[in-house]
């Protein structure tokens, strides 16, 4: 398709102007959160035409300091959110607990919100999510909506079930697993959803761009592997080992997914996959994801520069892997609070395709994101043991616990010298 006036136009203060004008005049576009997804978007920012803002309430998050205008405030609040959009062309996310009601105004008062805020909605509950899925006929567990704990405690002859708090769960917080009865009180007394449990053989991540005529632009699909205690996804390999009709379902089902949400942007749908091959979608992200930060190195166009192109009204980019990738996640390690310390940072540093990326957190805490680590390779055998080598070597801990740490080996070395 040409880039043509016709069909490349975009809303500004003195009208509708084309690609080519669009190229000299800079698309103003807002941030709702400034966390590590935040900064990497930004990162890709610098390639394209675009005025950056940002709304996050803490002036030192990841973000502040790579947008061109940081604006102080509650992503969740509706005046915050209204007044920081209104005089912008576009908005987009990073997080999904903001002000829905906010971005409904702004659109239509003619903002350009991706995704759309009627997507948002519909993903950001647990609930109306899963409602979507069964309305839509996309496969999904067999559910429940609960009400509260009780409505946990009434269903013992549903387990084992995952229990699924409706709104504000994020990073692995709201979920609980709940095999028999004695784990019931682990649940959420809020409204929720308790899902059958599936006997799991995989679990894969699918990211899909979706353009402002519905075109679709399809990556290869990540096999997740996740840290049990925490939740998190621990580390990831793309393209995911999956026979070529399985990987055909896994596509379909996700291009249903958002094709039915009927929004542009960038989705990651997550989908369990059994031994005998049935497919089932867990949750969708509307938004960029932690199981595309592989994408920044190892595909020819990130998920990161997509979503710009995306909201630029650009042709979709090259979603085909330039090599295999994997990644680790930098969380940060139990028992560590504080000021944030990378032990065998300088190890990993020397290592042949691998590329580190620090979020630029201060402050550590147990299970908190810091960073992530991106291994590129032509071997899967090669991303598997690098994988391994730099979850066992990188920790985040604080700088008080390194301190204790070389205190003790400087007197475990003098003691030895002295035998």
């Amino acid at each position: 398709m040409s880039l043509t006036p016709q069909n490349r136009i975009f809303p500004t203060e003195k009208g509708f102007l084309s690609i080519f004008d669009q190229i000299i005049i800079m698309l103003k576009v807002g941030i709702l959160g400034g966390g590590q997804l935040g900064r990497m978007l930004l990162q890709a920012a610098a390639n394209y035409p675009v005025e950056t803002f940002v709304l996050e309430n803490d002036e030192n998050c990841p973000a502040a300091h790579l947008c061109h205008h940081f604006v102080k405030g509650d992503i969740r609040n509706f005046d915050d959110v209204y007044n920081f959009g209104k005089g912008l062309q576009a908005l987009t996310i990073e997080i999904e607990s903001v002000n829905d009601e906010a971005l409904e105004k702004l659109e239509a008062e003619g903002v350009k919100v991706y995704p759309k805020p009627s997507a948002l909605r519909t993903i950001k509950n647990k609930i109306t999510q899963k409602k979507y899925y069964t309305e839509h006929g996309i496969p999904t567990a067999e559910y429940l909506v609960t009400d509260n704990l009780d409505g946990v405690r009434s269903r013992v002859d549903f387990l084992p079930a995952v229990h699924k708090i409706g709104t504000g769960g994020y990073d692995g917080k709201g979920v609980q697993i709940i095999r028999h009865k004695d784990d019931i009180e682990k649940g959420f007394d809020a409204p929720g959803v308790l899902e059958k449990m599936i006997n799991v053989d995989k679990e894969i991540a699918q990211i899909i761009a979706v353009g402002a005529k519905g075109e679709t632009a399809i990556y290869p699909p990540v096999d997740m592997v996740f840290d049990a205690r925490l939740n998190l996804l621990d580390y990831q390999i793309s393209p995911a080992d999956l026979l070529q009709g399985l990987l055909w379902k896994v596509e379909a089902i996700s291009v249903r997914v958002v094709k039915e949400l009927k929004s542009p942007g960038i989705f990651a749908v997550e989908l369990f996959v059994t031994k005998q091959g049935e497919v089932y979608v867990n949750e969708t992200a509307p938004r960029v994801h932690n199981s595309g930060h592989h994408t920044i190195e190892a595909n020819y166009s990130s998920q990161f520069d997509m979503l710009w192109r995306v909201i630029l009204g650009y042709p979709l980019g090259n979603t085909e892997a330039i090599l295999p990738g994997a990644i680790v996640n930098l969380v940060g390690a139990e028992g560590c609070n504080g000021e944030a310390h990378y032990e065998g940072l300088d190890e990993v540093l020397q290592m042949d395709n691998v590329f580190v990326h620090i979020y630029g957190k201060k402050d550590t805490k147990a299970g908190r994101k810091m960073g992530h680590v991106t291994i590129i390779s032509r071997e899967k055998q090669d991303l598997v043991y690098k994988a391994h080598k730099i979850k066992n070597t990188l920790k985040v801990i604080s700088k008080e616990k390194a301190a204790e740490l070389a205190a003790a080996a400087a007197a475990a070395a003098k003691a030895e010298s002295q035998v």
